[in-house]
């Protein structure tokens, strides 16, 4: 199938019209979503470990503000999806919304001395000014994680959002899907505690660091999981209460001693906002 012609029927589905299917048109992958397969293949050619080729993505980018136009879907039809349909949704178009924001302005050249000069911090209003539209809705980037997210009360969707920042949790080469939203979640959870800018445990110093996302979305994790940590750490903030049940399970032995031992301190690391660039080599 030409690509050019996918995106009308990306919105065909989308407002429940349905035609023959092209005989020339592949199968959809299992678990995958008309809707998000073009955001799919996006992420597949563009992303490598959460780090982008923003420069090979605006050399292309029609198939990326197409893919942003097809997000405006009637809010009727949104209404209608499931909640895992409604959080694969803003988790990707919050991902899709930052990558053409970046784009749009790339190369990066700022000249505030509070972030990094490449930084997406160095565009004036990105994230909380600029509006995008979706599911009939307009919504700054803020808007999305504070608001809308928020209302699923899972916070593991604040690791899911790719901020086009070194110090998120790792944007996927995938785009997130209804039908493996559970497992793909899960997979971020694994993940989190084998990435140091996430969370880092010093047995010599007694120290546990984790992401400053967890701070900025202290409410959802301490209802997620502040009732799950053990008796002994009920002198613990309850912020320090949820981590330690968000984290535990995935450690290594040797750091849920430190853990179990309840002499840690916890700290938050401050937040990496260098660009996830993988233009011209990767950012260690």
């Amino acid at each position: 199938m030409d690509r050019h012609l996918f995106p009308t029927v990306v919105l065909a589905v989308c407002l429940g019209f349905t035609s023959a299917p092209s005989a020339q048109q592949p199968p959809l992958p299992p678990g995958s979503d008309p809707l998000h397969r073009a955001l799919d293949q996006i992420l597949d050619v563009n992303v490598r470990d959460g780090f982008v080729y923003y420069r090979a993505m605006q050399g292309s980018r029609g198939a990326l503000d197409r893919y942003v136009a097809s997000l405006n879907v009637p809010a009727a039809t949104y209404n209608a999806w499931t909640k895992e349909a409604k959080m694969a949704f803003w988790v990707n178009a919050y991902n899709a919304f930052v990558l053409q924001t970046v784009v749009n302005r790339y190369p990066i050249k700022g000249t505030s001395s509070t972030y990094p000069p490449s930084s997406i911090r160095q565009i004036a209003g990105a994230f909380d000014q600029t509006k995008h539209r979706a599911a009939g809705r307009s919504v700054t980037l803020d808007e999305i994680e504070k608001t809308v997210l928020a209302e699923f009360n899972e916070p593991r969707l604040s690791l899911a959002l790719g901020r086009g920042a070194v110090g998120s949790g790792r944007l996927r080469s995938e785009a997130y899907t209804a039908a493996r939203l559970p497992e793909q979640l899960e997979s971020i959870e694994n993940e989190f505690v084998t990435k140091q800018r996430l969370l880092k445990v010093d047995r010599t110093a007694g120290v546990v660091s984790t992401s400053a996302i967890i701070s900025w979305h202290e409410a959802e994790f301490v209802a997620a999981y502040g009732g799950k940590a053990g008796e002994k750490f009920a002198s613990r903030s309850p912020i320090e209460r949820a981590l330690i049940a968000f984290v535990t399970p995935h450690l290594l032995p040797l750091e849920k001693e430190l853990v179990d031992e309840n002499r840690f301190k916890v700290t938050f690391q401050e937040f990496d906002w260098r660009l996830n660039d993988l233009t011209g080599g990767r950012i260690n």
